[in-house]
């Protein structure tokens, strides 16, 4: 039977592989992106956001089976914790009652294996508050600071958080919405490509995500795992983080980290 599925991000990267993998399974797929997309929006803003949600319920009939979001940002943008927390978790909360209105509703968020590296924690606490304004505050500050390393784990990180508190709240887990992350260490897309191409960023990156099975990963490789995720038979897992990282959270913590 064919699923409606909404992907965030579906213009390019990992957002493009889960689109296709869905679409081959039979399913339909709304890609939610600035543009080339059925919802073209910009999840940087209160205004994009609300607007991206609108779109998507009016053309899904009020009806979601699966939202896998794709969508976000890495480098030091000012826009970069918005999109890759708000743009998700605005979204997901908006579209909670169509997803409750399916028979088999499935949220998977696209994480990030930098969620266990140093953050912000004042950054990911406002995050996590839904302080926009105070969040843009300490965004600017870090990059003023010589610090916008800290944002993508610090959005990751909050994006994490919000996930697993979330998936066993009222309204989720008892609607049978089940809400679950899941976690790539480097993947090879053209977020990264500049990294993966410059020899002394790659140094960097295979210290901070060593990758002992099979290396960096492809997008498909990661919206395989999605895929299985979202898909109506997994019946009871929610609240998780599955690492689709060659082995780079064992790697990086301790066997008691479970």
């Amino acid at each position: 039977m064919s699923r409606l599925v909404v992907v965030t991000g579906a213009a390019s990267g990992i957002g493009a592989s889960v689109r296709s993998l869905f679409e081959g399974r039979g399913d339909r797929v709304l890609g939610v992106d600035l543009k080339d997309v059925e919802v073209c929006a910009d999840l940087s803003t209160a205004e994009g956001r609300a607007a991206a949600v609108a779109g998507v319920l009016e053309a899904s009939g009020g009806v979601v089976d699966a939202v896998v979001t794709c969508a976000g940002l890495s480098g030091s943008s000012p826009a970069l914790p918005p999109v890759n927390f708000f743009g998700t978790t605005d979204l997901v909360a908006g579209l909670r009652p169509a997803l409750a209105a399916a028979p088999a509703p499935r949220v998977v968020l696209v994480g990030s294996i930098s969620a266990t590296q140093p953050v912000d924690q004042a950054l990911v606490d406002a995050l996590l508050a839904g302080d926009a304004a105070e969040a843009a505050r300490l965004t600017d500050a870090a990059i003023a600071d010589g610090r916008p390393q800290q944002l993508y784990p610090s959005s990751k990180s909050a994006l994490t958080q919000w996930a697993r508190s979330t998936a066993v709240t009222p309204g989720w887990a008892d609607a049978g919405i089940a809400l679950n992350v899941v976690a790539p260490g480097v993947v090879l897309t053209a977020m990264t490509a500049a990294l993966v191409t410059d020899p002394r960023m790659k140094q960097v990156m295979d210290a901070a995500v060593p990758m002992p099975l099979h290396g960096y990963s492809a997008p498909e490789d990661v919206a395989r795992v999605i895929g299985f995720l979202a898909s109506p038979e997994v019946t009871h897992v929610t609240g998780q983080v599955l690492y689709v990282d060659g082995g780079a959270e064992a790697t990086l913590r301790p066997a008691t980290a479970f």
